[in-house]
């Protein structure tokens, strides 16, 4: 059993690694270091363009945690956050829920069997992401690789939801600029995935404000704002970087094609077995 532990631990390890030609570049010895960073791009009419300048391609990537949780199956990547779970007003059925998860090693997150990773876990999945403006069908969309290689739809041209929203992994989000940052109210999220790769859980109450914006060339801040009276008593607040990588495009990513991970190391029952496990 202990051995079978070990290998689930490493296998959710590796598959949050990106491949090897898709890390950020860091000096190695004997190399020179990359130059500053420079300002970020614009668009001709002098806004930001939170993509790759024209005639370039790249995606963003990063493995952010809203929180730091010394409880985490992981408590070394979380240390970066900007705010400990302790002081997350988490209901009391909410955090038992996230101790639970980190003590099974995350082993029942919908992103590991191919379903889409809405709120801000999507920043985090595998290989990264890509953000397209269509200015004259007033659109943003960000673009997944990893997982089930799904889209967002940000709606620029309009101010409210509409009424009755059906429940979705992305919601409904309605976009506007505010300087040089993007802001993106959604709501109606079902309760198919994971709030973020910390493990925090939501309901379909959950309404985000996100906020995008790019301080220099390759970095993106993502800003996030969670109202879920659902799942905590009062608002909050966290986010993080993400990073630029230059020379890469969207490219094909079928989960599904090799998709091993459905517990046949944790649960001898399930070896075999193609159906997914109820998160």
């Amino acid at each position: 059993m202990r051995n079978r532990v070990i290998v689930a631990f490493l296998l959710i390890v590796v598959t949050q690694i990106p491949a090897p030609s898709l890390r950020a570049q860091t000096p190695q010895r004997g190399q020179q270091p990359q130059p500053p960073a420079g300002p970020a791009p614009r668009w001709p009419d002098g806004r930001v363009n939170l993509a790759a300048p024209l005639g370039q391609v790249g995606v963003w990537q990063g493995d952010g945690r809203l929180v730091i949780n010394q409880k985490s199956y992981e408590p070394r990547t979380t240390l970066n956050a900007w705010i400990d779970i302790k002081d997350i007003p988490l209901q009391d059925w909410a955090r038992e829920l996230v101790d639970a998860r980190h003590g099974e090693f995350l082993k029942f997150e919908p992103h590991a069997r191919c379903k889409p990773s809405g709120a801000a876990r999507q920043f985090v999945t595998p290989y990264g992401f890509e953000i397209v403006e269509m200015p004259e069908l007033n659109r943003v969309y960000f673009m997944d690789i990893g997982g089930p290689h799904s889209f967002r739809i940000i709606y620029m041209d309009r101010k409210d939801h509409p009424k009755n929203v059906v429940p979705s992994y992305y919601g409904d989000s309605v976009g506007r600029w505010e300087g040089d940052t993007l802001v993106i109210d959604t709501v109606g999220f079902n309760e198919k995935f994971w709030l973020s790769r910390d493990g925090l859980p939501h309901t379909d109450r959950l309404h985000l404000t996100e906020r995008f914006s790019r301080p220099d060339a390759r970095t993106l801040k993502y800003e996030v704002t969670i109202d879920d009276p659902g799942a905590y008593t009062a608002p909050w607040t966290s986010g993080f970087n993400l990073r630029w990588t230059e020379g890469t495009e969207v490219w094909e990513y079928v989960c599904q094609d090799n998709n091993q991970f459905p517990i046949s190391v944790f649960d001898d029952t399930a070896a075999g077995s193609n159906s997914p496990i109820v998160p």
